[in-house]
This record gives structure tokens, C-alpha cells and sequence, in this order.
């Protein structure tokens, strides 16, 4: 049973699984999840907005591009395992939902699924989207993280719910 729950009541957990194993993103027809480690929540345009990154070379990206929604996922302990597939493994090349024994349902007021077993999820419609711009960033962020100049897509969802798991959190 899913049952929904107030944004910022979950916001400062999210931020804390962001800044620990990562969290799923779940995009696409058929879905493809993602372990991301890096995201923000806040408010801009009048609206709640959960903000992803993906870089180009991800199959995520491609299923990004042909979408409107996103749903964000966050496991309980004991998921690191999966966490670290998703984050290192391709959809392209292998079936993450079925080898991780996710089960997904449809969103709730989406059509992008979220996975049953998370604790808390989010969905998101995609507002807005730009390419980080390397002639205004850091040259220190730069040189650390984009060696390979493979400069993320920055996808701004608003939020369009937050549901709890009864049964897990």
C-alpha cells in the first residue's frame, strides 16, 4: 500500500541516500533504471522540482530523451548490491529490473513505474532540460569530474507526488 506523503517530509532522507549508496532513477518505455548519487530538490518556477543529471553516453539518457516523466526510487537497507549494478551496468546489454528482482508497478500519477520494494518514490514530469555548459563551470569540477568532456544533461521534473511504502518504510 502506497500512500502519499508531504515533499519536504522526505526531502532531507532523500538527500541523505543521495549523498550515500545513490538512489534509482526509473525512466522510459520499456523501463531502464539508474543508480544516481547526484540530485537536488528545491523549488523554482512556483513548482517542486527534483533535478537529475545523465550523462549522454547512458542508455538512460537515450530513454530520458524520449520521455515526459521520471520516477526517483529509494531502497532500504539491503539493496546495496542492486544499487551498485544499476550504477555500473548497462540496460542496453542487460535486463537490470529482472537480474536486481525488481518488481515495478505503474506510477500512480504516471505512466513511468517506480519499484515496489522502494521505501519512498517520487514522480516526476520533465519541465525543463539543459546541457551543463563547460564555458561557465568550474574548472576544477570541470577537470575532476569531466575528464572525457561528457558533460551531463540536467532534467529539471516536477514533482507530481511522493508516496511512502506502508509495508517497507
Amino acid at each position: 500500500m502506497r500512500k502519499e506523503t508531504g515533499l519536504f517530509d522526505e526531502m532531507h532522507k532523500t538527500l541523505d541516500e543521495l549523498n550515500g549508496n545513490g538512489i534509482l532513477l526509473v525512466t522510459g518505455d520499456p523501463p531502464n533504471l539508474m543508480t544516481i548519487g547526484w540530485g537536488t530538490l528545491g523549488v523554482i518556477w512556483h513548482k517542486s522540482i527534483f533535478t537529475v543529471m545523465v550523462r549522454p553516453t547512458r542508455f538512460s539518457f537515450e530513454k530520458m530523451e524520449k520521455s515526459k516523466y521520471f520516477s526517483v526510487c529509494i531502497l532500504p537497507e539491503g539493496f546495496e548490491k542492486q544499487l551498485a549494478l544499476c550504477g555500473s551496468k548497462s540496460g542496453r546489454d542487460l535486463d537490470k529490473i529482472g537480474v536486481c528482482g525488481f518488481t515495478m508497478e505503474k506510477g500512480i500519477r504516471i505512466s513511468t513505474p517506480y519499484i515496489v520494494e522502494s521505501t519512498v518514490h517520487y514522480e516526476c514530469r520533465i519541465v525543463h532540460k539543459h546541457r551543463l555548459d563547460p564555458g561557465t563551470l568550474d574548472t576544477a569540477i570541470d577537470k575532476r569530474f569531466y575528464p572525457k568532456k561528457d558533460y551531463h544533461m540536467v532534467y529539471y521534473g516536477e514533482i507530481l507526488g511522493v508516496f511512502r511504502n506502508e509495508k517497507v518504510g
